[in-house]
């Protein structure tokens, strides 16, 4: 079995590790092969990815515009952290537009790190509430058992994914505008270390590109809480996965 995965604060990589098979990075993929198209092949393939703004983000989109995946057995885990609108179903779609059958399809309720909306402090303490665990391990057993579901939602679910997806866009275009880095940048490296896109330099401080992916994986893991979102709710509070470590993450993204 492989797992594509992509993760920014944690969540996906946490899930992915559960299965302890072969693990491979989307962003390194992506990086390592700019132009031709990648073919994989394996008795199961898994895809893990976090949902950004109710779909799929634009780096999971580019990976699977970029790969042939050969597999009876296809799945796909979206983990989210309140509201999942139709992201699952409407990754689906995308996938069956280019040839990529998915046989399983179910989304995953963990954290939010959504810094602009939610307090991370008040997302950390619903943790309990959320029963991650039990999700997972229901998760892993309808793969593992091979069962073909793909989770359904309705209409309204359907009509937010659609309605949001241009918000998506636009947060691409203009979200990374609204980064602040404070005198506390103490220019150690590791928001441009996590930062899946090499979209940061760091010059007298950290200086934040025009290429951003918005995983806010610059904002939650810089380790002096020097950069935060305009306007955020809580700065005082970040968030990493506790199951992940730093280095893991700077594995999957740099």
């Amino acid at each position: 079995m492989k797992i594509f995965y992509f993760t920014a604060t944690g969540n996906c990589l946490d899930v992915a590790k559960r299965f302890e098979c072969e693990l491979i990075s989307i962003p390194n993929i992506l990086k390592r092969s700019e132009k031709q198209e990648i073919t994989f092949k394996d008795d199961k393939i898994g895809i893990i990815f976090p949902c950004y703004v109710l779909i799929a983000p634009k780096i999971i989109r580019e990976f699977i515009d970029k790969v042939k995946l050969n597999s009876d057995y296809i799945f796909a885990i979206m983990t989210y952290g309140n509201f999942p609108g139709d992201g699952i179903n409407w990754f689906v779609k995308y996938c069956d537009k280019r040839d990529i059958k998915i046989s399983y399809a179910n989304d995953l309720l963990m954290i939010d790190n959504y810094l602009p909306i939610f307090d991370i402090q008040k997302q950390i303490e619903k943790e309990p509430k959320k029963k991650i665990e039990e999700q997972i391990e229901k998760i892993k057993k309808d793969i593992f058992d091979s069962k073909k579901i793909i989770v359904k939602h309705g209409f309204l679910n359907k009509l937010a994914s659609g309605i949001l997806q241009y918000f998506y866009d636009f947060l691409l275009v203009n979200g990374y505008k609204k980064f602040i880095v404070n005198s506390g940048c103490n220019r150690c490296g590791i928001c441009q270390q996590v930062c899946p896109r090499n979209n940061i330099v760091i010059k007298n401080k950290s200086e934040i590109g025009n290429k951003c992916e918005f995983c806010l994986a610059c904002i939650n893991l810089c380790p002096q809480k020097a950069i935060i979102y305009k306007n955020e709710k809580n700065p005082d509070y970040r968030f990493k996965n506790r199951n992940v470590s730093l280095k893991e993450i700077i594995n999957s993204n740099n």
